[in-house]
């Protein structure tokens, strides 16, 4: 790279991600490409030569924090080489290329090769684009290794794309159709980062439970995956109830290692508005394998997705969707308030809630999601689980157990990337306390 070579001083660069975890493990190559050709890797928010912002484009108030993202960075670091890559870089180039400071875009198709695609760190009066509408269908392999501050858990990336196509939904148009990850690249990658100290791994895609390449499917992924030396946790990252099996929940229940977590999607509990949607799963559906998951697996932790406001949505389908949430073993899950996107095709559908009914629908859910979690907290009062350690804060250690309850310790010696039983012993809202068993 000329502009490298010619140059003394080490160039700088700066990433931030919004979005997803298939994001953040995007974002962790990109970074390690950046490394490999001589950049220093920079805390985001801190003067760079280079500014890189991986975006997400699955809600309108995702796109709307993606702009104010990169106009915030343009502002506070004036001088830096700003580009702009991933999903809301294939939607909503024209809305990019108009904010002043952007100097280059980069859709999908190419993000990965950012490294390989500068030749210049000078400010552009246009922004260069690199785009392309028609994403491939071939399976990929990732020519690198993801970089991360610290060395607990990984996201590895192993599919990208969906077929699936619900009515409300972009993803399909921004990540393009589903393909799946070399096998073996996937297992290489795997290899390295657990040699890398890594301990748990967090496998992340669109659509992971569709995965399939020469007939290996996510199932025996995960039984690969499973003998690497160095790797003592393995994390599904969200997955569709139509593509989660019952011997997937089987192989959970007998691993060692993947971790007894799930996150399901439901998005409604109405069954006319799931058809509506063009989910592929009825209300009964996702209640049976939620509860075959918790019969198999008593101590599983489960976390869904729910959207309000979906256009046409009676108070009666909203009813529909609360009592199943407060029936079915989910132990948290995240609430959505509906966005009209254009080229959707629940854009057209009417009639429309109105905005004061959307809020109130999604306090109200925000109110039982916290129920549901509190309650798992509190059952779990007592019980010793086993935590992997990430960092420290003001004397108290901070952690997940394998079922994905945050977990906070006051210890005055070194944890960091230790997986140590630990007694729970008190239910806050956002996480629970702790004491560590010696």
């Amino acid at each position: 790279m000329k502009f490298l070579e010619n140059k003394h001083k080490i160039k700088t660069a700066a990433l931030h991600t919004l979005g997803c975890r298939l994001n953040q493990a995007e974002t962790a190559v990109i970074a390690r490409n950046l490394k490999d050709k001589g950049f220093e890797i920079v805390p985001f928010g801190q003067a760079a030569d280079l500014t890189v912002l991986n975006t997400c484009t699955v809600t309108g108030q995702a796109e709307s924090k993606c702009r104010q993202a990169v106009r915030k960075s343009i502002r506070s670091n004036p001088d830096s080489y700003v580009a702009v890559v991933g999903c809301y870089a294939q939607t909503g180039v024209d809305v990019l290329r108009n904010i002043d400071g952007v100097d280059m875009i980069v859709g999908n198709e190419h993000k990965m090769q950012l490294a390989d695609l500068l030749d210049t760190l000078s400010k552009q009066e246009q922004p260069r684009v690199v785009h392309t509408p028609k994403i491939s269908r071939d399976s990929f392999i990732v020519e690198s290794v993801g970089l991360y501050d610290n060395n607990t858990r990984a996201n590895l990336k192993i599919q990208d794309g969906c077929n699936f196509v619900c009515s409300f939904c972009l993803i399909a148009r921004a990540r393009g159709p589903a393909r799946s990850r070399v096998y073996q690249d996937i297992l290489s990658e795997a290899r390295q980062l657990a040699h890398m100290g890594h301990r748990e791994l967090v496998l992340t895609g669109v659509n992971i439970g569709t995965y399939i390449h020469d007939g290996l499917d996510f199932l025996q992924l995960l039984k690969d995956l499973d003998k690497i030396a160095g790797i003592e946790r393995i994390r599904i990252s969200s997955i569709e109830p139509t593509t989660l099996t019952r011997e997937l929940i089987d192989y959970m229940a007998v691993s060692e290692k993947v971790c007894p977590y799930l996150h399901i999607p439901l998005q409604s509990g109405d069954d006319a508005i799931l058809e509506s949607m063009r989910r592929k799963h009825s209300a009964m559906e996702f209640a049976d394998i939620v509860g075959y998951a918790a019969l198999k697996i008593p101590d599983i932790g489960i976390g869904t997705d729910v959207m309000v406001g979906y256009p046409t949505e009676s108070d009666q389908a909203f009813e529909n969707t609360k009592h199943l949430l407060a029936d079915v073993p989910v132990s948290y899950f995240h609430v959505f308030s509906y966005s009209d996107r254009k080229g959707t095709t629940s854009y057209k559908l009417r009639p429309k809630v109105a905005p004061a009914v959307i809020k109130e629908r999604r306090r109200i859910m925000g109110e039982l999601a916290q129920r549901k979690r509190r309650m798992f907290y509190k059952e779990h009062i007592g019980h010793t689980e086993n935590v992997l350690f990430e960092e420290k804060k003001e004397g108290n250690w901070s952690g997940l157990t394998g079922n994905y309850i945050r977990v906070t310790v006051n210890f005055d010696g070194d944890l960091d990337n230790q997986i140590r039983p630990v007694r729970l012993t008190a239910a806050n809202n956002d996480f629970m306390e702790g004491e560590i068993l010696e």
